[in-house]
Formats: structure tokens, sequence, C-alpha cells
């Protein structure tokens, strides 16, 4: 059961629309520096604005859309469009994964966001956070693995973060960067961007999904807030493609390993939620 489109437009007041306005910029610069949709970060803030449970995913989903399709033209300075295209058999891969599984996950919702879930994904993005900023060259750092196994292993990882898209309403870049950094020993800038090219028709397909609920009646009540916060997305998202030519690698992994941190922290409060 949905809730009403009228309860899914909080009060808010000039401070709270700042607010908004602020950490969707804040957000977007993620997006443009490291590839993320920012979701899991954007979650906690739509909740203490008043958003209710639904419409909050709902407005977070639109939002990691908007970030994630501005934040790849913004990064194209530094990461041309087509050194992102020359890895088009990667972005084949784990899209061939992801669009399953985001179709999937967004059918059986229900049944699959259980604690155990949401704890599993949250100790996997612990481990990965710990190999991603664990010595060695960030050029390197990924297993040893190609061929026919690294195919199944990318098809199999494309599933699980598709699931995650689903679930969660995130963009999976979270996962997505570390898994072409690890998996296919992509360099963190690089994996970026091709992390965006992965998550935007993943996103697509787990929003299509969810069309039938009631998304379009909660983006018309919140049009006013999420223009507000789109706007400061857009100009984040640009910001952090600037950056990206600024900041080197080897600071941008301790930063991703920070966020996986987070997340990680974030997804197992959800899930205890979830059970309660």
């Amino acid at each position: 059961m949905t809730e009403p489109a009228a309860a899914a437009a909080p009060s808010l007041s000039r401070a709270h629309l700042l607010t908004g306005f602020g950490a969707g910029g804040a957000i977007g610069v993620l997006g443009g520096l490291i590839g993320l949709g920012g979701a899991e970060i954007r979650l906690p803030v739509l909740i203490s604005l008043g958003f209710n449970a639904l419409p909050a995913i709902i407005v977070n989903r639109v939002l990691s859309l908007v970030v994630v399709a501005f934040a790849l033209p913004a990064r194209a300075a530094t990461i041309p469009f087509a050194e992102v295209a020359g890895h088009w058999p990667v972005i084949a891969t784990l899209l061939a994964g992801s669009l399953v599984g985001a179709w999937t996950g967004a059918t059986f919702a229900t049944g699959l966001a259980s604690r155990t879930l949401f704890r599993a994904i949250a100790v996997l993005l612990i481990i990965t956070a710990a190999l991603l900023v664990a010595g060695g060259d960030p050029e390197l750092r990924h297993m040893p693995i190609d061929g026919t196994v690294q195919l199944v292993a990318g098809v199999a990882a494309g599933f699980g973060i598709g699931l995650a898209v689903a679930l969660m309403g995130v963009s999976g870049g979270e996962l997505l960067v570390p898994t072409l950094v690890l998996l296919f020993g992509l360099n963190v800038k690089l994996a970026g961007s091709v992390a965006l090219a992965v998550s935007l028709p993943t996103l697509l397909v787990g929003f299509a999904r969810f069309g039938r609920d009631n998304t379009l009646g909660v983006i018309r009540a919140n049009l006013g807030f999420l223009a507000l916060m789109a706007a400061g997305s857009i100009a984040g998202a640009f910001l952090g493609g600037q950056l990206l030519g600024i900041v080197p690698s080897y600071v941008l992994l301790p930063l991703l390993g920070l966020i996986l941190v987070l997340s990680a922290w974030k997804i197992w409060r959800h899930g205890n939620a979830a059970e309660a």
C-alpha cells in the first residue's frame, strides 16, 4: 500500500528549502567527483526535513537520476566520452546483470528487503572499503582474473548492484566504482565515469518498474522542492566534474572508502528499522 500523495509533501520553511539546495549541491559534487548518485547520503537529509518513508525514497530516486545524468557530461573534460565508450565490453557486462537485477528487485522488493539482506550489503561495503584503501597502486589494485571468469563475475556483480538500486533507491555507484577498480582494474577516475554510464540505464529500469506506484503524485506534490534540490545537485555535479581534473586519485580512494563505511552504517540502521 502506498502513501497518498497529499501526505507526501511536508511543510518546508525557507531554512529547510535552503538546506535542501545546499545538501543537493554537496551531494552533486560527490557525483561529479567520484561518480556517485549520493542516495545513501541524501535519504537521511530528506527524512530530517519531514518526508515520510515512501515519498523520501521516490524523491531520492528522482534526484539520484538527476545527479547521474548531469555528472557524466560534467566529467567529460577530464574523462572524455570516447574513453568511457572504449570500455563498452565492461559496461555491457555489468548492464547484463544490473538491468535484470533492477527489474527483479523492483518486482520482489517487499519480500527481499529484509534485515539480513541489508546487513549483508553493509558488510560487503565494509569489506570493499578495506580492499580499496589497503595500500598499493590504485591503478593496479584489482583481482587477478580475466576471460570467462571475469565475465561471469561481472554479470553476477551487476545483478547484485541492480538489486541494491531497486531495493534502496540508490544509483549503485557506491558498489559500481569499487567493482570497476577491483574486478576490471580501471583507475578510480575512469571507474567513476563508467559507473555513471551503467547507473543511468539501471536507474531508469528500476524507476520504470516502480511506475505503478504513486510516483507521479509524489513528484507533483513536491515539485518545487525537487526543482530546488535538483538545481543544487546540477550545480554541484558541474563543480565536482571540474574538480576531477585537480584532485589526485590517491585522495579519491580514501574518500570513497569513507563514503562506503558511512553508507554501510546507514544501511545497517535501515535494516534494523525495516525489521522493527
